[in-house]
Parts: C-alpha cells; sequence; structure tokens
C-alpha cells in the first residue's frame, strides 16, 4: 500500500506521525472520506470546499490550495491502481508541544490514504438495516460547530459502542432537543405521505455530501422534500427510513429500537432513491 505523506508517495508502514502531533494529542485536525468510482473523485468540489471550511472554522492553514490536493489524491490513486474505492483525506495541526495552544504548531500534516470500505453488509442495502437510537446525545451547535468534520470523534464512536451493545450496525443520536440529528457516520431521511423529510442544519448535523446528492435526486424525481425538525415519535410512525453517507451511500432503514419501520421492508421511496444515486455514480464516472 502507498500513502500520499506531506508532499511525497511512502509505503504504508512509513506513514506515521509524531507523538507530538496535535491530531493525535487533541484531536485537532479534519478531515474528509471521498469515493471513488471508476477511478474518479465523485463530488471532488464539494468534499473539497467542505474540508477547507472545516479547516478554516478551526484556524488551520491547509498548506495546499485545492487544486494541489485534487492532485495529490490522484496520484495515489494511480500508485494504488484501484479504480473503486475509498480515500481518507486528512489535515491535522501538526507537532507542537503538550500544551493546547494551536499556534505552537507551525507545519500542519497532510495524508491521503487509499483503501476499501464497507460499513455494512451487502444484503442490508436489499432487505434493510436494523438501528436503535443511542443515549448518547450529539454535541450541541452551540458547544463545537457541527459544521466542521474535525479529527475527534468521541461522541460518536460512544454512540456508536452502544449499537455494537445492542447488535445493531448503527445508531441515531439525538440532539439536546431531543430530536434526532444524524447518525454516527450518516445523515437520516425518513419518508412520510411520500415526502422525504430530513433533519436541518440546525438540528445540528454535519452537513452530508451524499445528503445533498439525495436532495438533489428528490428534485430530479419530483419528489417533495422538506429539511425540518423530526422527533423519534416522527421516525417511529415513519412510513421509511434511510441513511446517507459517503461510505454507506443510500441503506434502507426497518428497524429502530425493535420497532418496524413502515411495513418492515424497504420502502418504494428510499428504493427509487437508491437506483437513482446508483444511476448517478454510473453516468458521474462516464
Amino acid at each position: 500500500m502507498k500513502l500520499w505523506m506531506n508532499g511525497k508517495l511512502v509505503d504504508g508502514a512509513q506513514g506515521v506521525v509524531s507523538v507530538f502531533d496535535h491530531g493525535l494529542l487533541y484531536g485537532d485536525g479534519v478531515f474528509e472520506g471521498i469515493r471513488i468510482y471508476h477511478g474518479r473523485i465523485f463530488r471532488c468540489p464539494a468534499h473539497l470546499d467542505r474540508l477547507f471550511a472545516s479547516a478554516e472554522a478551526i484556524r488551520l492553514k491547509i498548506p495546499m490550495t485545492k487544486t494541489q490536493v485534487e492532485q495529490a489524491i490522484y496520484e495515489t490513486l494511480r500508485a494504488d491502481g484501484a479504480k473503486d474505492t475509498y480515500v481518507r483525506l486528512v489535515v491535522t495541526r501538526g507537532p507542537g508541544n503538550l500544551g493546547l495552544n494551536p499556534y505552537q504548531c507551525k507545519h500542519p500534516t497532510v495524508f491521503i490514504i487509499v483503501d476499501q470500505i464497507e460499513l455494512y453488509p451487502k444484503e442490508m442495502y436489499e432487505t434493510g438495516m436494523a438501528v436503535i437510537i443511542a443515549k448518547t446525545r450529539r454535541t450541541d451547535a452551540s458547544m463545537v460547530p457541527p459544521s466542521v468534520k474535525s479529527l475527534n470523534y468521541l461522541n460518536n464512536i460512544l454512540a456508536r459502542m452502544e449499537a455494537v451493545d445492542a447488535g445493531v450496525p448503527e445508531a441515531m443520536m439525538l440532539n439536546a432537543r431531543g430530536d434526532l440529528a444524524e447518525a454516527t457516520g450518516d445523515n437520516i431521511f425518513i419518508v412520510k405521505d411520500a415526502t422525504v423529510i430530513t433533519p436541518p442544519p440546525e438540528a445540528g448535523i454535519l452537513v452530508g455530501v451524499t445528503r445533498g446528492v439525495v436532495i438533489e435526486l428528490c428534485a430530479k424525481l419530483s419528489l417533495s422534500l422538506r429539511e425540518q425538525a423530526v422527533s423519534v415519535a416522527e421516525l417511529y410512525t415513519a412510513d421509511e427510513c434511510f441513511l446517507t453517507g459517503t461510505a454507506a451511500e443510500v441503506i434502507p432503514v426497518t428497524r429502530v429500537d425493535h420497532r418496524g419501520i413502515g411495513t418492515g421492508k424497504p420502502g418504494a421511496v428510499t428504493l427509487r432513491l437508491v437506483k437513482a444515486f446508483r444511476e448517478l455514480i454510473r453516468a458521474e464516472a462516464r
């Protein structure tokens, strides 16, 4: 395996960061997970815009332009040789001292990993998946901006541990108001009376790239869509539910907290969007 590390390709075993890197010590950094379909970066501008916006929000200067980052991704892909894969692009604050002051870190660390990822078994995309609602709440937007895709994922990890303990692959998280925010790694959609509904940014979500694609597809398919607060009761009584994410793509949810959603099978609107998403991938790859 080849990695891109601070301007050059290195073997996987050489992909190391300093123990004094504030990304390791404090989770001080940002990242993007990016899909590669047929050798092309899927929605590259959206990912890079979000990466740079996240970095700007925490006053982290990325030592590259967006064009240079894109070129580095393709350089790493050529070294790997994979056509359908996953990229993890990471920018850390860089090495400093043991104090919290980020301005002691003079040189950010940038690295790119190309590897395969499969969050959920393939059969779940046909039959649907079961999830729980975690007791761990989403960090409030007044504390940490949810728009920042930072390296500190402990909040999500604690909720994912609840899912593992419950024997399911994913957990949904509520915000401080008790409304749905997002899953530990995915955005949430429900369908009620043929209307697609998803929590808005102010619910405390990371605005996902795949979420944006699905919103585009709803318009293309003339599906009614609303961004609004979603309560637990509205989730339980929804006709359909699905999750979206770069790694997850679009996956149906058929059970929440041991309750069946709708008919207990993937719904017609969800399946229509899954099909449209896959057709979009093929079209953009061409």
